[in-house]
């Protein structure tokens, strides 16, 4: 994982100051190009070769100029159908280079990535702004007084684009609304970001930018399965997910996904697994806060990983909150973000630098009792579907006074971010799930792994996110993937797994890593003054004494630590 940053215009003092705020990102090396016209920046977090082999900007042999951010799990089989691609490296950057001379914008259909990246075509005087099918990878840009800014990392465009500590009032009214900003407006004011599967392209002579491609995932053939192959095909994609040399850690949730990540990947090298484990463990009459911790513990001494239990504490908690604030950028609707930044802080001090997670996997295979109610709604439209989906994918949103109301932000959604292409008339659960993928994944889990991961220069890959295996579970009708009842989510994957996998994680319930702060705070008050503390800091807000206390804690920290102006 890097970072690309860019401006139209000659002025490398500061790309260079914009590759120094996030230095963090890829602490390999960096460097600069820059004409009269452009100057692009790369700094490299190197997984696949040697930083010397992988330098960018990277020149292709047409003389347009790349770079890029992400991996092409791809990679091998492509080297293998191009025959007339002759790599002088191992790394993947050379191929994408290749290829985007070779077949131009459209090669982004060939690959399987996560990916951002920026290609300068110098003689045509245009600028491609690239990424991935799922958002995995982040892209920020602002079109200012007729020149762009673009990187990947808000922070560094704070202080260029005009009013950009004002709060945009789209995205504070959807986040509002769902506890996601799923538009194409950054928190920041003339920030925007690239939405999932997007590749923009900026003419210098127009001074225009326009979507010339949006590649996302879609199915919807309606097709039965087979387990052996579902097996087949998801084992393939763990192998192209492992590529390269620096040490991989698996997130061991203890669930289905993860422990399906695992056991594949344990049969191409010995896995070091790691699950966080809450301690005190308050008492909850509906959950056991450590059940995924304990399960996978089991399954790791089962299959011989290397494994590493991470106890978070209420002092942890604390001692996390505002450094992981600062790191997302934007407010998130989520009170566990501290453990997971503790998580993979320990990652990387055990000397991780690639991270495989089980994210998207409830995504494409049915694992929420949300596609069971929407299932049950049997929408008649598709702005129905995207309707519901706003306004009730949380019981208790933020609820913060709305700028927008809610048909304007439905309209723009379909309009931008949602296209209508998502809707299957013939399987509305279907559809349901891909507002998910593309809002969901791209602005909870990945921000999250990316931010939280970059802290620590560790790259997050997401192999139930790979191209392949998102392309064959989206084919697969709803039906075979959940039924009417809690017990039934994720039936594929469960009969497909059985007898593979350990009864006690086919059979278990969903639960997840969930910090019970509101209990802490509740049963075990001595811990938690460290907590209470940071919460008392943030002066003449009334935070609800529920499940919202910590995502709207959460947004006003954000609120103070970026200086953001709010009417």
């Amino acid at each position: 994982m890097c970072g690309i940053y860019g401006i139209t215009e000659k002025n490398p003092e500061w790309v260079k100051s914009y590759i120094d705020k996030c230095q963090y990102r890829g602490p390999d090396m960096n460097q600069i190009y820059f004409d009269d016209d452009v100057t692009l920046g790369h700094n490299l977090l190197s997984i696949t070769d040697t930083p010397s082999q992988g330098t960018q900007p990277w020149k292709t042999d047409k003389g347009n100029i790349l770079i890029y951010n992400g991996e092409i799990f791809n990679y091998i089989e492509l080297c293998k159908k191009y025959k007339n691609f002759e790599p002088k490296t191992t790394c993947d950057t050379e191929l994408l280079a290749w290829g985007l001379d070779e077949f131009g914008i459209d090669f982004i259909d060939q690959i399987d990535s996560q990916h951002a990246f920026a290609l300068w075509i110098k003689d045509k005087k245009q600028l491609y702004l690239s990424r991935d099918h799922v958002g995995i990878k982040p892209l920020f840009y602002s079109l200012i007084n007729n020149f762009l800014v673009f990187g990947s990392e808000a922070r560094g465009l704070l202080d260029i684009v005009p009013n950009a500590r004002n709060m945009d009032y789209l995205a504070l009214s959807c986040w509002s609304l769902s506890g996601l900003n799923v538009t194409n407006n950054s928190f920041f004011k003339g920030i925007k970001k690239l939405m999932p599967g997007e590749t923009l392209k900026f003419d210098l002579k127009t001074k225009k930018i326009i979507t010339v491609k949006r590649d996302i995932i879609i199915g919807g053939n309606g097709s039965s399965y087979n387990e052996e192959e579902f097996r087949t095909i998801f084992s393939h994609t763990i192998q192209e997910s492992l590529i390269g040399t620096r040490p991989i850690g698996i997130f061991l949730s203890g669930g289905l996904d993860s422990a399906m990540i695992a056991f594949h990947a344990n049969k191409f090298f010995k896995q070091n697994t790691f699950t966080n484990h809450i301690l005190p463990c308050p008492h909850d009459p509906d959950e056991d806060y450590n059940s995924d911790s304990n399960e996978a513990k089991k399954f790791a001494k089962l299959l011989s990983f290397n494994h590493k239990m991470v106890v978070h504490t209420p002092k942890l908690y604390a001692k996390f909150w505002k450094k992981t604030v600062e790191a997302l950028e934007e407010p998130m609707y989520n009170p566990s973000l501290p453990m997971y930044a503790h998580m993979n802080e320990v990652m990387s001090k055990s000397g991780i630098v690639v991270t495989l997670a089980g994210d998207m996997g409830d995504e494409i295979l049915g694992g929420y009792s949300s596609y069971i109610i929407a299932k049950r709604q049997n929408f008649r439209t598709y702005r129905d579907c995207v309707l519901f989906w706003l306004t009730k994918r949380l019981a208790r949103p933020p609820s913060f006074k709305l700028k927008i109301n809610i048909n304007e932000i439905v309209d723009i959604l379909i309009e931008t971010v949602f296209p209508d292409k998502l809707w299957d008339r013939d399987d509305p659960a279907s559809s349901y799930m891909r507002l998910d993928q593309q809002g969901l994944c791209s602005e909870d889990y990945f921000r999250r792994n990316d931010r939280l991961g970059m802290m620590y220069s560790m790259e997050g890959r997401f192999p139930f996110a790979c191209k392949k295996m998102m392309n064959y579970c989206m084919n697969i009708h709803s039906f075979h993937k959940f039924g009417d009842t809690m017990e039934s989510l994720k039936k594929m994957s469960r009969k497909s797994y059985k007898g593979i996998l350990p009864d006690s994680i086919i059979n278990k319930p969903k639960t997840g890593w969930t910090a019970p702060i509101n209990l802490w705070r509740t049963q075990f008050s001595k811990d938690c003054k460290e907590i209470n503390y940071m919460a008392s800091q943030i002066t003449n807000v009334n935070l609800p004494n529920d499940k919202r206390w910590a995502p709207i804690l959460h947004f006003f920290t954000w609120k103070n630590s970026f200086n953001m102006n709010y009417n």
